[in-house]
């Protein structure tokens, strides 16, 4: 018998974790979790390490790391620590095979990166590392031969319908999105929706943040951006099209026409099987579409008007240079706002777009330009939120 792929799992208790712990239960035979990181939730990443037998774990914040130590959050026989250091020290243990990204934020950049020198596959789950630093982490995974694989579903859609297959072959790369939680209210009614509208997403269970932007459909703009890096597509062949049943996950077409799909039921524990078994194709035991019932597949065009989000996404890609990370970090700082019940949600495309015009465009020298530029986006943005300046002219 083989041995088992050892996984490193950084973010494991949100809800990308929680998923792939699923997927870890459920092909025990041949994954073994050898790595967990998270950032506040000692107990909850001490119950992991108990259930999986994990031989290692990180914390990043020093506040629950002590914590931890006084209240005994980790079995005896996990190795327990705390900060950048030891998360860079766990991606590059000659003993991991795998590391999969599904923390969020930037606090993942610079381990990732080190993980890539090391040569270690990267199934990646965090959109912003891709948004913010997509030219350092493609240039250094292809310097390394080291793979990305995908683990958000319309990536890892587009990942498997492109495998195999030249760019020579290629015409578009089709987004699918499922609209959100509001996508039949009336336009008129969106000034009054609350963070718990919005966290009440038709189809999918995932974090806050990640579901306030499939309302917005900032999320779709990031995935744009995201592809763009991924499969070296240019903006003006990445679109976005309607999907409410979120079961076609995303499109390729071809040069002669052909248009390839995949298809799966609206969960993440499919993509990430993919990702963490590949180049593999292991057997599930978790149901798939069942075509002895009547499915309806509906694609239909975005209607601009509703999503600005996408519009601005869209105009940072092509501005190209640092626009996308301008986006991606002021629309984190507007959605936590929006959660927190200080910005209203009408308001958050339109802090964007400021935000977007407030600051200069350039080509980033390397990653520490564009960490200086989020802190200062960041800072900025919510000094705006805070005094309601941004609603005035810049």
């Amino acid at each position: 018998m083989s041995e088992k792929k050892k996984v490193v799992l950084l973010g494991a208790t949100g809800s990308i974790g929680s998923n792939t712990l699923e997927v870890l239960r459920e092909l025990s035979a041949t994954l073994e979790l050898y790595g967990i990181a998270g950032n506040t939730r000692e107990r909850e990443l001490g119950a992991i390490a108990r259930e999986f037998s994990v031989p290692r774990a990180v914390l990043a914040d020093e506040t629950a790391w002590s914590r931890a130590k006084k209240d005994g959050a980790f079995p005896p026989d996990t190795e327990a620590s705390c900060g950048e250091d030891a998360l860079i020290d766990l991606v590059t243990d000659k003993r991991a095979d795998i590391i999969l990204v599904a923390s969020s934020g930037t606090s993942a950049l610079r381990p990732t990166l080190a993980a890539i020198e090391a040569g270690k596959p990267i199934a990646l789950a965090n959109k912003e590392l891709l948004v913010l630093a997509g030219k350092f982490i493609t240039v250094a995974a292809k310097r390394k031969k080291v793979p990305l694989l995908p683990v958000d579903s319309e990536h890892n859609a587009l990942f498997q319908c492109l495998e195999g297959r030249r760019s020579t072959e290629v015409t578009r790369l089709v987004l699918t999105a499922s609209g959100g939680a509001f996508l039949d209210r009336p336009l008129s009614e969106l000034d009054r929706v609350t963070p718990a509208d919005a966290l009440a997403h038709p189809n999918w269970s995932m974090g806050p943040k990640i579901t306030v932007d499939s309302a917005t459909m900032a999320n779709k703009g990031l995935e744009m951006i995201e592809a763009h890096w991924l499969f070296s597509m240019p903006s003006d062949r990445i679109e976005v099209v309607l999907h409410r049943q979120s079961v076609i996950h995303s499109l390729v077409e071809l040069v002669d026409g052909s248009i390839l799909a995949q298809l799966s039921p609206p969960s993440m524990t499919f993509a990430i099987h993919h990702a963490l078994t590949y180049p593999r194709r292991t057997p599930t035991t978790r149901p798939t579409l069942n075509f002895a019932q009547s499915h309806r597949l509906d694609l239909e065009p975005v209607p601009l008007d509703r999503f600005p989000c996408l519009r601005l996404a869209r105009q940072a890609l092509e501005a190209a240079g640092v626009a996308p990370a301008i986006f991606n970090t002021a629309n984190q700082t507007a959605v936590e706002a929006f959660l927190e019940g200080r910005l209203d949600f009408l308001e958050i495309p339109r802090l964007i777009e400021k935000t977007l015009d407030r600051f200069d465009n350039f080509e980033p020298r390397g990653l520490q330009d564009v960490l200086n530029l989020e802190q200062l986006v960041r800072q900025e943005t919510t000094e705006r939120i805070d005094r309601k300046t941004w609603k005035k002219t810049s």
